[in-house]
Parts: C-alpha cells; sequence; structure tokens
C-alpha cells in the first residue's frame, strides 16, 4: 500500500517554494514552449486542451494551465500537498480534478489528453519506464509530453545532500538511499520516496522513441529570437555539434525533456 503522507519540513518547503516566483516563471515558461511545439507540429487547433499534471505537488503548474481555461487533472502521492493544491483552486475558483494516486497506474482513458507534466517526479518512482508508458497511454497524436528529472551526467544536483551524490556508483546510491528512509531522513530533504533514479536526456530519449515520441532537449526548444547575438551563436553550436551538446548537458543540472506524440 502507497505511503499517502508527508513529513512536515517536505509539506513546508513545498507549499513555500511552490508558489516562489521563480517557479511561477519557470512553470509559465513550460506552458509557452508546450504551445509553440503544438503550433510547429500543426497539432489540432483545439482553443481548450486536456491537461494532466503527474506529481502536482501544491498544484501551481495546473493552475496556471486552468486560470487560461485549459480543463486540468492534477495527481500526486503526496495526500497533504494534494489538499493544498485543492484548497488553493477553490480559493482561486478555478475548477481542477486533483487525485491522490500513483503516476504507474493513472486513472484517465486512453487517448484523453493533449498535454501530459511530468515536473520532477520520474527520479523518484521505481518503475519509471511504467510512468512514461503511461503517459503515452493516456496521450493523443500530436500530444505533448514534458518531463523534468534527475540528470545523471551533471555532478550537480538537489535530491541528496551530499556533493556530487549523481556521480556516486549504484552500490553507494542504494546505500544513502536506505539511509534516507530510514534514520536520515534529511539526506533526502525528508522526501517519503527519495531519488532512486539518474536519468539522462539520451536515455529518456530512446524509451520516448520506442513509445512513438519525437523527443527534443532544452536547447531544440530555445526560442532564440528572444535572445541576444552570443547566446543565438553558442545555442545554434550546440544543437550542431553533438559533442558540445553533450557537455552541454553535462553542465545542465537537471534533464529535460519536450516530446510529441507522433501516433
Amino acid at each position: 500500500m502507497m505511503d499517502n503522507s508527508s513529513h512536515p519540513a517536505f509539506y513546508e518547503y513545498y507549499a513555500r517554494e511552490s508558489v516562489s516566483e521563480k517557479t511561477l516563471q519557470r512553470f509559465r515558461s513550460i506552458l509557452d514552449t508546450v504551445m509553440r511545439l503544438r503550433s510547429r507540429e500543426k497539432a489540432t487547433s483545439r482553443v481548450m486542451l486536456d491537461v494532466v499534471d503527474v506529481g502536482c505537488g501544491a498544484g501551481t503548474q495546473s493552475a496556471i494551465w486552468a486560470k487560461l481555461g485549459h480543463r486540468v487533472h492534477g495527481i500526486d502521492i503526496n495526500q497533504p500537498l494534494v489538499e493544498l493544491a485543492s484548497e488553493r483552486a477553490k480559493q482561486s475558483g478555478l475548477n481542477i480534478d486533483f487525485r491522490v494516486g500513483s503516476a504507474v497506474s493513472l486513472p484517465w482513458p486512453d487517448g484523453s489528453m493533449d498535454v501530459c507534466l511530468l515536473p520532477e517526479l520520474l527520479e523518484h518512482v521505481g518503475d519509471w519506464k511504467g510512468v512514461l508508458h503511461e503517459c503515452a497511454r493516456l496521450l493523443r497524436p500530436d500530444g505533448v509530453l514534458f518531463l523534468s528529472t534527475t540528470n545523471k551526467l551533471c555532478p550537480l544536483q538537489q535530491e541528496f545532500n551530499l556533493p556530487l551524490y549523481s556521480w556516486y556508483p549504484a552500490k553507494l546510491k542504494r546505500y544513502f538511499e536506505n539511509l534516507a528512509q530510514s534514520s536520515r531522513p534529511d539526506l533526502a530533504n525528508f522526501a517519503k520516496y527519495p531519488a532512486v533514479n539518474w536519468l539522462s536526456f539520451y536515455s529518456l530519449r530512446r524509451e520516448l522513441d520506442a513509445l512513438g515520441f519525437l523527443s527534443l532537449d532544452r536547447f531544440d526548444v530555445m526560442d532564440l529570437s528572444k535572445k541576444g547575438a552570443t547566446v543565438r551563436i553558442c545555442v545554434t553550436c550546440l544543437r550542431e555539434v553533438p559533442l558540445l551538446r553533450w557537455l552541454g548537458h553535462v553542465i545542465t543540472p537537471f534533464t529535460v525533456v519536450f516530446s510529441v506524440k507522433l501516433a
């Protein structure tokens, strides 16, 4: 049976950070990128989209979509955060379908969603491939999947309070995971389910390719029309030279993937 509880320190941190200006700007940027991709891929021009926010936490990202009139569904294993999300939505007059549940068994029918959002979730779910299969099942053709997760290529991370943790060998990672779930919850920021997966854009792209997606990384989706000449040149080089692109991933703490379902 799933443990849907939350450590007070974990709850307080996410309740606070979920409404920070930095978080709001990030989620707005994700929405803008998803809509640009749908336009680029000439997706069905539905005005109001069906959106599912998997790992919705306190509901900030769900609210941003709902305020624009989209039909939004959110799910998270953390019951106190889902209750907070529901309360915030109610106070804002938003009709969002928030539920407590597991990402490996999503309670919506096949082909029912246009957008699937997976923010900082895959690292915490042992069956991460099962989560991707569930998202592929829910999405309609031309639907967009956004996900962000750990980056095993980069030594910087925020999941464990240990230096260079993403580069630790698997056996040592298992040791600290067990420690974080027993006597040292502070090591993993009091997360009920500490990060157990360390992924990269490349490994995720392979898995998503097999599920019928076209996947793009953070460099592919940058809107260069809003950047200066130096940034445009650097990003163009990253896009064209595989080694430079790989190095770009090495110096970025999080893996970010935008994928379009082709069929």
